[in-house]
């Protein structure tokens, strides 16, 4: 990839490396408490910054509130540059177990415990989880909005969000960034990634890797054997390839994933090799 493409400025002035680390994994199973070895939770995060990665993606609903802790416990005070995401508007009552409120009280409170957890004074992007099929999405993002105007918040982003919405959301706030599931094998949010690439929005692809999905396919195989790497990395490097909009956010627990990860930035795919990969989504496509 050239220099000018592995960087995008979400809002239009937030500039961040299009790869950037998705903290979820670094929490106990089910993303419920405390991992069991946070010594080993807080290398990674180090190591993420020593890395150069300058984009950080966490949510209140991670451990839950775990996530944003070990965060501010290992990286404050911030260095320049550092962009931590985070989201608000899904609660937990227990491992796997997620849950909608958009409730604007809900939202306003979530703002300011993920202030206060990320010892920030302001939130450089913050994303509503999941829309609140009981609660108006104009209310939802009206608190978010509030809260912006306050200064609380610079960029607001959205995250399981179709075209549609997104489009009713503009009328509310400027939409920085989206993030939705999308990967390799998995494209139905494929008119997202259309739209956001035309109106310049960030695209924020979560479970970008498949992970137990990618399996031995030999197509993917052979891509990866001719760039001398793993389907893995071949993933992120089709991500990065995808749209200059797109930034994914791996995660992982390991050190030595978090370098593997890394090192797909460099990886340049020919035509061929993009047409090979996007013939892999078979009827995986479209929304």
């Amino acid at each position: 990839m050239s220099e000018l493409s592995q960087n995008f400025a979400i809002g239009g002035d937030l500039e961040v490396c299009r790869l950037g680390f998705g903290a979820m994994r670094i929490t106990g199973p089910g993303v419920w408490h405390w991992p069991e070895d946070r010594g080993a939770a807080r290398r990674v995060l180090e190591r993420v910054v020593e890395l150069g990665i300058n984009l950080i993606d966490t949510a209140d609903a991670y451990g839950p509130e775990v996530n944003e802790y070990q965060i501010a416990a290992t990286l404050s005070p911030y260095g320049d540059g550092l962009v931590i995401a985070t989201k608000g508007g899904l609660t937990r009552g227990g491992p796997r177990d997620w849950q909608t409120d958009g409730r604007p009280e809900h939202l306003k409170r979530a703002v300011k415990n993920s202030l206060r957890r990320l010892e920030v004074d302001r939130i450089d992007l913050y994303q509503l989880h999941a829309i609140d099929d009981d609660v108006p999405l104009e209310e939802s993002l009206g608190a978010l909005r509030q809260m912006q105007d306050e200064g609380l918040i610079r960029h607001v982003g959205v995250s399981n969000f179709k075209v549609d919405e997104i489009e009713r959301a503009r009328q509310i706030v400027d939409v920085a960034t989206v993030q939705n599931r999308y990967n390799l094998l998995d494209r139905v949010h494929d008119p997202v990634v259309e739209y956001c690439e035309r109106e310049n929005i960030g695209f924020i692809p979560w479970y970008p890797l498949a992970v137990g999905e990618l399996g031995d396919d030999p197509v993917l195989t052979d891509v990866a054997d001719r760039h001398d790497a793993t389907p893995f990395q071949i993933a992120l490097a089709w991500l990065l390839h995808r749209s200059p909009v797109v930034l994914p956010i791996p995660g992982t627990s390991s050190v030595e994933h978090l370098e593997q990860n890394w090192s797909a930035r460099h990886i340049d795919l020919s035509s061929d090799d993009m047409t090979e990969l996007d013939g892999l989504a078979g009827g995986a496509k479209g929304e």
